[in-house]
């Protein structure tokens, strides 16, 4: 997985290169999706498929990049085309096309139909899909109030370059920052009966800002605390009330880029002259910004039943959360504090849509209930492993031109039910640290033992903030660390943190996915010094 603040999300390379005003230019019609999916639909049950789905995607992608004076570049990229999923014998197919005529998508799926038919020969357990009931003619978009893609790309610019202006301006170094835009225009179509047609929006706006001290020749850096968003354009339109002021402000569900930058450039002359961290046993009071990733690599991958099950051990790894774990309905994942939830339906999430790649429509389930394992991530061939009647509806592809598998939903942490906020939670630690944004990590190839940094940290002594520390970063193992949670705030701090980048597979494919949680404090952890030499 890739969390670095400006890297080009692979997405966005993804696609030929337009002129913005294309992206603009009107969808196909819907009547017109479905003529060209029932063509692939009869020409697969034509050549013997027992079942088949359409993916017809239009994917959009937009970069804004600028570095302090100027701007670094501009990217528009368009990508179309079919793919065609079939079952023959019991054994997956699939082929895809850009060339988007009756014609050619009918060849397609005959495609389809032949590899399923090549694989068949050498399969060995027959496919088992969930049942799955068609819902007919059903259209699902993402809620946004500003089309990305319509804002001028002038208006981008002028907002990165008033940010870097900030940073210059607050004695910076250097400073990088840059909005990420996609749009997937998606018809999904099955022998099942449903006919789909999806219109979703993600939006990324980031930063990354630093300071030379020139006499040391010591650097410090920051990146911005804002979470990529299921959003319009109207993340970057923030209101008063959507900034919580604190030791950082926190940022609810609008994003105010210039008061983060400013923030960010104050913190840098604090971090250059911050003491070092003595090692040893901390509490941790970890900030929505810093947690995501930790929930990302520490539950998110560990519960996705593929994983599980060994399908990722030669590349992404496999979990420490086997089968037998899961059976006995009794092991010990976390505190009782801990309630996390799979959920591709929370409104302005990465990962919210009506309908998975498989057509399934999407809910929200439980998989850390009371600090206990109940349930993994499966999608329709995978929930007859774990005795489900039906799929959890989190399969994605990240293109029309690549087959669907089980890709991570939401994965977040359920805030406390008593009230309690971030300042109310400081009051009662003795010795601690707080940290905010996420930086460096490091984890097994099982999800088990781990390594995670950050962005900026503060001391805690005798419940007060006390100053800001560098060289910091905490080591634990996955069922010792969710073990050591013992309070969580309200609902009333709760965020979303996300990833716009997560890869798996081979051949690897990206995703977005978003991690909800509210502030929270893990007891006696035991955090390292990175500059020290062990």
């Amino acid at each position: 997985m890739s969390v670095g603040s400006l890297m080009i999300p692979r997405m966005a390379l993804l696609g030929n290169s337009i002129d913005p005003l294309e992206a603009l230019q009107e969808k196909m019609d819907v009547k017109l999706k479905k003529e060209l999916a029932d063509v692939a639909l009869t020409a697969a049950r034509a050549k013997g498929a027992s079942y088949a789905d359409v993916r017809i995607g239009r994917y959009l992608n937009q970069v804004v990049a600028t570095r302090e004076k100027r701007v670094q570049g501009v990217s528009n990229t368009e990508s179309y085309g079919v793919g065609i999923r079939v079952l023959v014998n019991g054994c997956w197919g699939f082929a895809a096309t850009n060339r988007v005529t009756k014609e050619d998508i009918a060849r397609t799926a005959e495609d389809a139909v032949a590899v399923a038919r090549a694989n068949a020969k050498i399969q060995g357990a027959p496919v088992q899909l969930a049942p799955q009931k068609g819902y007919g003619e059903v259209s699902w978009k993402a809620p946004i109030e500003i089309n990305a893609f319509e804002v001028p790309i002038k208006e981008k610019i002028d907002l990165l370059m008033q940010v870097n202006d900030v940073a210059i301006l607050g004695g910076a170094s250097f400073v990088n920052s840059s909005i990420f835009a996609t749009n997937e225009q998606k018809y999904f179509a099955s022998t099942d009966g449903s006919y789909i047609d999806q219109d979703i929006h993600r939006i990324y706006p980031n930063f990354s800002v630093t300071k030379i001290d020139r006499a040391s020749g010591k650097f410090v850096s920051r990146n911005g605390l804002s979470a990529p968003m299921g959003m319009g354009y109207e993340y970057l339109k923030a209101r008063p009330e959507d900034t919580v002021p604190g030791i950082v402000p926190r940022y609810k569900k609008r994003y105010n880029m210039l008061e983060d930058i400013k923030a960010a450039t104050a913190c840098l002359n604090e971090k250059l002259t911050a003491k070092s961290v003595e090692p040893g046993k901390y509490d941790l009071v970890l900030d929505p910004t810093h947690l995501w990733l930790t929930i990302h690599e520490s539950v998110g991958h560990p519960t996705e039943l593929d994983r599980v099950l060994g399908y990722e051990a030669n590349y992404a790894g496999t979990s420490f959360l086997t089968l037998d774990k899961w059976e006995s309905r009794k092991f010990n994942f976390g505190s009782k504090q801990v309630n996390i939830v799979a959920d591709k339906t929370q409104e302005g999430s990465l990962g919210a849509v009506g309908y998975d790649d498989e057509g399934v429509k999407c809910k929200k389930w439980d998989l850390i209930k009371d600090g206990v394992l109940v349930n993994y991530q499966a999608i329709r061939d995978q929930a007859h492993i774990i005795g489900l009647k039906e799929s959890h509806g989190c399969c994605y592809a990240q293109s029309w031109e690549d087959v669907q598998f089980q890709r991570m939903p939401n994965v977040s942490l359920q805030p406390g039910k008593a009230k309690l906020s971030v300042d109310d939670m400081i009051k009662n630690v003795e010795k601690g640290i707080f940290i905010v944004g996420n930086g460096s990590y490091s984890i097994d190839q099982q999800r088990y033992n781990f390594q995670f940094g950050g962005q900026a940290f503060y001391e805690i002594s005798k419940g007060k903030i006390t100053g800001m520390l560098n060289d910091v970063a905490y080591q634990a193992n996955t069922q010792e660390f969710w073990n050591s949670c013992t309070a969580v705030c309200d609902e009333s701090d709760y965020r979303l943190g996300g990833s716009f980048n997560d890869g798996k597979g081979q051949p690897g494919q990206s995703s977005a996915v978003s991690h909800g949680s509210s502030t929270a404090r893990f007891n006696g952890v035991n955090v390292i010094n990175t500059a020290r030499k062990i």
